[in-house]
């Protein structure tokens, strides 16, 4: 199930819900057929201060995500750190948490559309919003039968170029991290916490918390 999330960027003169429309319609000329919807969401918390002592230490930031693929879990990735796995009880863990890590204000990103298949490909386009506002654009794609990223990288690419063009991107740095490796979902949510960290320093707008 080798993976590659992507910024899309807007189309020059359309907005980012036409922008959206315009990459599902050339996707349904391919013959897409459309597979239901998905969410992917990040929460960010950040060392509390009375963790950090009076040595003038630098906080973390922690990275709470849940994809609607995987709905009996959530994905807690730590910056420059390991991916922790673990069932949806976790969220009421982070509450009892609060001591240790708070919740950056208005630190809520997410990305919502619809999924298609076309043979072995599953692509998701969807729309990032952070509060009420549309931030940007992001595709997925996944190439089921291969279970090891690198070896399906040439195979994803060529798809990309299919419906985006010029956009297509390079590979993802986790290719390159765990080369021979078994693609994991775990590495999909890697992709997505670049994707939307991308996004956010993008539009300006900086996780509150504490560095």
């Amino acid at each position: 199930m080798g993976t590659t999330c992507h910024i899309m960027p807007v189309a020059e003169g359309k907005s980012v819900q036409q922008t959206v429309e315009l990459l599902t319609r050339k996707l349904e000329m391919l013959g897409a057929e459309k597979q239901g919807t998905f969410c992917v969401d990040c929460e960010t918390y950040h060392t509390a201060a009375s963790t950090l002592g009076s040595q003038g230490q630098a906080g973390k930031l922690m990275y709470v995500m849940h994809n609607s693929e995987y709905p009996l879990s959530c994905f807690a990735l730590f910056e420059n750190g390991p991916c922790l796995v673990a069932d949806t009880n976790f969220d009421v863990l982070m509450v009892k948490l609060k001591g240790f890590f708070q919740s950056a204000k208005a630190s809520k990103i997410e990305t919502r559309g619809t999924r298609y298949q076309y043979c072995d490909f599953l692509v998701k386009v969807g729309t990032v919003t952070m509060g009420p506002s549309a931030r940007g654009i992001s595709v997925e794609v996944e190439y089921g039968p291969c279970v090891v990223a690198s070896d399906c990288w040439s195979l994803l690419l060529e798809f990309l170029q299919s419906f985006l063009g010029s956009h297509t991107p390079g590979a993802p740095t986790v290719f390159g991290n765990r080369h021979d490796a078994v693609y994991s979902p775990a590495d999909t949510m890697v992709q997505y916490m670049e994707l939307f960290n991308k996004i956010r320093k993008q539009q300006q707008v900086p996780v509150a918390g504490i560095r």
